[in-house]
């Protein structure tokens, strides 16, 4: 029985998506040779990486605008250091929004490069909001934020309009709601959450603010470097690109994003709706910064865990427990995750509502 995948990351994905990724493993395109050994130069792939880039560029809405798309090895942990080396000029100066675990982690490696401002933090409550109000250096050489906090189920429903260059971390919420990504110099994006399985990163870049630090900047870390051979400056992970790219496909097929949010609302409101109306439960997040990705949740009475727990098991729910920083659960209810499923989890926590309260 196929399970209701609620884990955070590798994530659920289109159904259709895994079907034919497990038939190009056995084989790719009619060539007699599996996806997993054929040549990243060859014709096939090339092809697949063109159009992978292409079509991101396409949903995002940033087609000749100006950017590029790359699929990049490292995870968005290496954009962490990549982005103040390609951005942060020599004795300058970064902003930096601390919301979370992946914000942290983000600053820590700029702090490498000279001086990091952390405009503001929620850490002194757990990440249970989003900061607002907070001022952003004018002279700073870019603001970085995280869209969505996997870990503290929190999301940034608006962004600052600045004069300086904003990067996004989108690695949980990429593709799932309508913005005007023209705000956004640099997006990037770890595909094992909302795209593809863990193995390549989306990076999407307005060209016209590279090159401007006065640093030499290592081959590989090099934005530019990576535009210049057109994504392929080291082997690609053919793999996980081309599932992104089955999974852009989907996304296109099926309305886009505006189609994908609309059911990521309704998805959001049904589980919340349920976490405020059920006594046993509650939220961690602040209602206003509630993620509609990453919903979490705890128990009032832990004594029921056990009991909660076996229900859910038991309705083929996987992937719910909560991230060790919060506790409790974690549904990660991203784009290919079907409200039939959210609704199992529902029905799971009225179950323990009704045996409880018998």
């Amino acid at each position: 029985m196929k399970k209701h995948n609620f884990s955070a990351g590798p994530s659920i994905l289109p159904q259709e998506v895994f079907e034919k990724a497990a038939q190009a493993v056995l084989e790719f395109n009619n060539s007699g040779l599996s996806l997993l050994e054929i040549s990243h130069r060859s014709k096939d792939f090339v092809a697949v990486m063109e159009e992978a880039r292409a079509l991101a560029l396409e949903l995002l809405g940033l087609t000749s605008k100006g950017y590029q798309a790359l699929f990049l090895s490292g995870g968005a942990s290496l954009e962490f250091l990549r982005v103040p080396y390609n951005l942060m000029t020599q004795h300058g100066k970064a902003a930096y929004l601390d919301t979370g675990t992946w914000a942290a982690g983000a600053i820590k490696e700029a702090r490498q490069f000279g001086d990091t401002v952390v405009v503001a933090s929620s850490k002194p409550d757990n990440y249970t909001y989003i900061p607002k109000d907070y001022a952003i250096p004018a002279d700073a050489d870019y603001f970085h934020c995280t869209s969505n906090n996997t870990i503290f189920g929190t999301q940034m429903h608006s962004f600052p309009e600045i004069g300086i260059p904003v990067v996004c971390d989108m690695s949980s919420d990429i593709f799932s709601r309508q913005l005007d990504f023209s705000k956004f110099d640099i997006i990037y994006a770890g595909a094992q959450k909302n795209m593809g399985p863990a193995g390549t990163t989306l990076i999407v870049i307005r060209e016209e603010i590279l090159g401007k630090t006065g640093r030499q900047i290592p081959s590989i870390l090099d934005y530019k470097q990576h535009i210049d051979k057109e994504s392929m400056y080291n082997t690609p992970s053919v793999f996980a690109v081309y599932t992104s790219y089955l999974t852009l496909q989907w996304l296109k097929n099926n309305g886009g994003i505006a189609a994908m949010e609309k059911k990521n609302d309704a998805k959001a409101k049904l589980l919340y709706n349920e976490i405020d109306r059920n006594p046993l439960f509650k939220g961690t997040a602040k209602p206003e910064d509630r993620s509609k990705m990453n919903v979490t949740f705890l128990l009032k009475d832990e004594t029921h865990t056990e009991q909660f727990d076996k229900i859910w098991k038991a309705k083929g729910i996987s992937g719910l427990n909560g991230h060790r920083s919060v506790g409790g659960y974690r549904a990660s209810i991203y784009n290919a995750m079907p409200i039939k499923s959210v609704q199992v989890l529902v029905d799971a926590m009225q179950e323990l509502e009704k045996t409880v309260l018998q």
